[in-house]
């Protein structure tokens, strides 16, 4: 389960005919929240389409909908340079370290 993405797109592509000049906002968008994020919003709108509950026709507003409501992204320290190829504070990620032991970086929750 690499590219997450791409399962996300399966499902919203062509709900309501929507052209693919979403997906790169979409992706952009998609790589904005943690793996576990990822995880409920796939499950939201998979869960509403199946049982024919109205997901919204733009992607990007379907993805931002069903995402979870006030709780902070995260990311491990290894997720965030991965991501971003520094240690450095940016896109108001803030580093953490709650356990004294394991460095994260958290964003939102407001």
């Amino acid at each position: 389960m690499e590219d997450t993405f791409q399962f996300i797109w399966q499902l919203l592509k062509n709900h309501g005919g929507v052209a693919n000049h979403y997906q790169a906002e979409c992706e952009r968008l998609w790589n904005t929240y943690t793996r576990e994020q990822q995880r409920e919003i796939y499950a939201s709108i998979r869960r509403k389409l199946h049982a024919g509950l109205f997901v919204n026709y733009n992607p990007a507003k379907a993805i931002q909908e069903n995402a979870p409501k006030n709780r902070p992204q995260t990311l491990s320290f290894d997720e965030y340079y991965k991501k971003y190829g520094t240690t450095a504070e940016q896109d108001g990620w803030k580093m953490k370290n709650p356990t004294g032991q394991q460095v994260i970086y958290v964003k939102g929750g407001g």
